[in-house]
């Protein structure tokens, strides 16, 4: 097992992905020290390795080269940053932060800002793929970095990662992660949608299903969406609240483009009303429990 000497921080290891990504950059070498928000079960393993706990975000920054960021969203990345707990209160000189969250592109670039005035560099390079994937260091990441920046963080970021793109400059990385959810997102509620009008139609949906699996529109979205008719409802292991929480900063950023968006705001709308009829700790694939409380239709094997 190679051993670099490289100090790496995690912010976020007790979460479904950063789990499995402090785990492979610890199984790659490195030495890792982590704070522990909460779930601290979830991340004794890695103790039992030989991670260090550290109490503050701003310790982290003090002694690490390299701290990863894995929490739910904007709010969250921001309220690392401040305070005399926080990332900024006294980096270590050339520190490089990486921003592994799904975050608003705007917030990214006014921390980015604020940590160049440091000596301090932030990359953002969301994730694509399961927690399954995280912990088998295959996930998908997309990395917004200049190259020589990207250069220095690809070796560190393929301890957990099967393919690691670099999508453009400084940034990129957040942009192309909510185009992405946009697009993923559009096809479960899309799905969703379907099956309740097949249903209401006496269609058999699997039926449906059969023709769309031998079809252009399949897609592992779609099979995993079909897999609720069976009664999965978590073979999309994706919170519905989160795919929420990323439609609005996709609608956002588009409406800050002045470009309309009203597929976007389609898809987040069925979203929000999935969520405000209960589902929106579940995962994705119940949008169709949503439907069926919507259109009366019994879609879901029970």
């Amino acid at each position: 097992m190679p051993n670099n000497g490289s100090n790496m921080g995690f912010i976020g290891a007790s979460g479904l992905m950063g789990h499995g990504m402090a785990k492979n950059l610890q199984l790659h070498g490195h030495a890792l020290h982590l704070t522990v928000h909460r779930n601290r079960d979830r991340v004794q393993d890695l103790f039992d390795r030989g991670a260090v706990e550290v109490d503050s975000p701003a310790g982290l920054a003090a002694q690490c080269d390299t701290v990863f960021i894995c929490v739910t969203g904007t709010p969250q990345v921001e309220g690392l940053f401040t305070g005399e707990r926080g990332l900024l209160a006294s980096p270590k000189p050339g520190l490089v932060i990486v921003d592994c969250s799904t975050s608003e592109p705007a917030s990214t670039a006014a921390l980015r800002q604020r940590c160049e005035a440091l000596q301090v560099t932030l990359i953002d390079a969301p994730l694509a793929r399961s927690a399954a994937e995280a912990e088998a260091g295959r996930l998908n990441v997309m990395v917004g970095a200049a190259p020589g920046d990207f250069a220095r963080v690809e070796p560190l970021i393929r301890c957990f990662a099967e393919n690691v793109l670099h999508v453009g400059g400084p940034g990129t990385g957040h942009v192309v992660k909510l185009l992405y959810n946009f697009m993923a997102q559009a096809i479960c509620t899309s799905t969703a949608e379907a099956f309740a009008v097949g249903q209401r139609t006496g269609v058999d949906l699997q039926q449906l299903v059969a023709i769309t699996t031998i079809g252009a529109v399949n897609s592992g979205l779609f099979q995993a969406m079909a897999k609720a008719l069976q009664g999965d409802l978590k073979s999309l292991p994706f919170e519905l609240d989160n795919a929420r929480k990323d439609l609005r900063y996709y609608t956002h950023l588009a409406e800050g483009l002045a470009v309309p968006a009203w597929l976007g705001e389609a898809v987040h709308q069925s979203l929000t009303l999935a969520s405000a009829l209960g589902h929106g700790a579940k995962f994705v694939p119940s949008l169709i429990e949503a439907q069926e409380q919507i259109s009366g239709a019994t879609l879901i094997r029970r």
